[in-house]
């Protein structure tokens, strides 16, 4: 069966990153069987014979209502596919699907019918807020960053931007491309609307959040964006930790050499 990408240079490189960042996940350790999300707003490559494709799928609900999708197109990793297949194969392990024009429900169009991930929900309302916004962020991601869950164990560290100050003085590369820091959601049953609610709250002000316990989610203007700020935190996580396993409290850059970041950079925070 001929693919959707083929003939659709500008599809193809994003759904290319997407595989990349998938085998990213993979290698580092931070997808385990079919753990980690992605998804990825697909509409401006979407051209008028992707919108002629008839549904593959029956219509399946969101449950909830996003009125800022109608219309949308996303990649989506698929409900129980790992990462590592998904870096291989992107259209076996993932789907295009089509939001309705009702907003509360979606269909599946492209390659195969591969039900997205069970998270769609949390995914898709992060998007509907981003275009209310008109945010030029494409690409939410969620993953297990080994060392940023084993921190979100200690209960002294999940106090607002507690994290934060502490990964910021790691090392100056973590402030400078993850300049608004890690926001907490507190344990919520994975897949719930609480947590969706949760994350779309901390997003307000972050571009990563930490979900107490589980793992993290990241927005950004592409997949490899949303991926680079995980790593660059998720790198401070490992100083700390080794640090710590050499039996000394690291020492951190001080407040005023962090302001000094601030001004230089010409960051938010």
């Amino acid at each position: 069966m001929k693919s959707v990408l083929e003939g659709r240079p500008a599809l193809k490189k994003e759904v290319d990153k997407i595989a990349e960042v998938a085998g990213y996940l993979w290698q580092n350790g931070w997808a385990e069987r079919n753990g980690g999300n992605i998804t990825v707003n697909i509409t401006e490559l979407v051209d008028d014979g992707i919108r002629s494709l008839p549904a593959i799928s029956e219509v399946k609900q969101i449950g909830t209502t996003l009125p800022f999708l109608k219309g949308t197109y996303f990649f989506c990793k698929g409900t129980g596919k790992r990462m590592r297949d998904l870096a291989r194969w992107p259209m076996d392990n993932g789907s295009i699907i089509r939001v309705l024009d009702d907003c509360s429900s979606y269909v599946i169009i492209a390659d195969n019918p591969v039900q997205p991930t069970s998270e769609l929900p949390s995914h898709l309302s992060v998007h509907n807020r981003l275009i209310e916004k008109h945010s030029p962020y494409r690409a939410t991601l969620h993953t297990h960053p080994i060392e940023l869950v084993a921190m979100s164990h200690c209960r002294q560290l999940l106090g607002k931007d507690v994290l934060t100050k502490l990964l910021w003085s790691m090392i100056p590369e973590t402030k400078a491309f993850c300049p608004l820091g890690l926001g907490i959601v507190p344990y919520e049953l994975p897949g719930s609307v609480a947590l969706a609610n949760a994350t779309l709250k901390e997003l307000e002000d972050y571009d990563v959040v930490m979900w107490e316990k589980h793992g993290v989610f990241a927005k950004g203007l592409d997949i490899m964006d949303a991926f680079d700020q995980v790593d660059v935190l998720s790198k401070s996580a490992r100083i700390y930790l080794d640090c710590k396993t050499m039996g000394f409290e690291p020492e951190g850059m001080s407040d005023e050499q962090m302001k000094e970041m601030t001004v230089a950079f010409h960051l938010p925070r």
